[in-house]
């Protein structure tokens, strides 16, 4: 069992705490890529390979918009062969990185387009020129009249012999888990933590790789779970608030509420909806953390002592999962601090040996 976990995406900052989480055991680190919200994150993973030894890392998620397939491909590419083999392409339709730049996600046809694109890219394949990708009024490479031009796109530069870079797709929905379970190496769930929903996501997925006569078996499945190991339940609930509306906003994106969501959770999740400030997007203060309530909070989080976050955990491997990324606070001062050092002392090494 992977266990990975979510560091700030900020210069000088990300590349430190990558190497305190090596240092602490994790299996890999994720940064997130909101070019408005954080630094760079291509070049963030760049610093974060560099200065550690084993740890993976992936962006936590890059997007169908603002880059070129071709562009994203050929940095994780870059990645991968710089580190050795330790770099994950982390992908999903978009969130705060499209919001603030005026777009909602990318529908699911486009994500599509552009996952089967980037896994040509990725696989050393030529990909068919799309202007889809380009810009709004280019003019295509025919138009210069050139005596020879390319008629496809392929990362001419990869070498065969290096290991393929992994996608692992961000699912909520049904749509995006069926396409991700098909075209994707790797589908992690943010449906949150309750069992009877990750159960629903696995087994969608499941069945949509035998209907594409595809193994079942032949895909790690991963969840996103927001954790807080705390003896103390209340200052928990406070500190996994920011992290659990921001994840839980997923299943309620464009106000209709998907992914396996249970009738006692539909109220909150279209409460959240409603109130949701994308200019506090994350934040441990922010006015929409009210609307998660607490019965939400218990059903869709894991808060309190090690032996309980064990124990609920256990209930999430046992319905298939087998990679988990660990949502916490980015600050790590204070109750945060002493709720991440339990989480790493008592909790991640038991769950890797599962």
């Amino acid at each position: 069992m992977e266990c990975w976990t979510l560091l700030a995406c900020a210069p000088r900052v990300a590349s430190r705490d990558a190497v305190e989480a090596e240092k602490e055991g994790w299996d890999g680190v994720v940064l997130a890529d909101s070019q408005n919200l954080a630094a760079e994150v291509l070049v963030e993973m760049a610093y974060c390979l560099a200065r550690t030894d084993y740890l993976k890392v992936a962006p936590g998620v890059a997007n169908p918009v603002t880059r070129h397939p071709a562009v994203l491909a050929g940095a994780l590419a870059s990645l991968q062969a710089e580190s050795g083999g330790r770099a994950v392409l982390g992908l999903g339709r978009g969130d705060s990185s499209l919001a603030h730049i005026g777009h909602a996600p990318a529908p699911v046809a486009v994500f599509e387009r552009y996952l089967t694109a980037l896994q040509g890219y990725l696989r050393g394949e030529e990909v068919p020129f799309d202007a889809a990708f380009a810009p709004a009024g280019m003019t295509p490479v025919d138009a210069l009249g050139l005596g020879t031009a390319p008629t496809g796109s392929s990362l001419r530069w990869l070498r065969p012999s290096q290991p393929k870079v992994p996608v692992d797709v961000a699912a909520t929905g049904p749509r995006v888990i069926d396409l991700a379970a098909r075209l994707a190496d790797a589908v992690t769930f943010a449906v949150g933590a309750d069992p009877r929903r990750i159960g629903w996501a696995v087994g969608r997925a499941r069945a949509a790789r035998a209907a594409a006569g595809l193994d079942p078996d032949g895909m790690t499945f991963g969840a996103y779970v927001n954790i807080v190991v705390h003896d103390d339940v209340e200052i928990a609930h406070e500190l996994v608030a920011g992290g659990l509306a921001s994840t839980s906003r997923f299943a309620v994106m464009h106000g209709s509420v998907t992914g396996g969501a249970s009738g006692q959770d539909v109220d909150v999740l279209e409460a959240l909806h409603r109130s949701y400030d994308m200019n506090q997007h994350g934040t441990p203060a922010a006015t929409h953390n009210g609307a998660l309530g607490v019965e939400f909070t218990h059903r869709n989080a894991i808060v309190g002592p090690a032996d309980h976050c064990l124990a609920r955990l256990a209930n999430l491997r046992d319905q298939g999962i087998r990679r988990f990324q660990f949502m916490e606070p980015f600050d790590r001062r204070g109750q945060a601090g002493k709720a991440h050092q339990a989480l790493v002392r008592d909790v991640v090494p038991e769950v890797q040996t599962w």
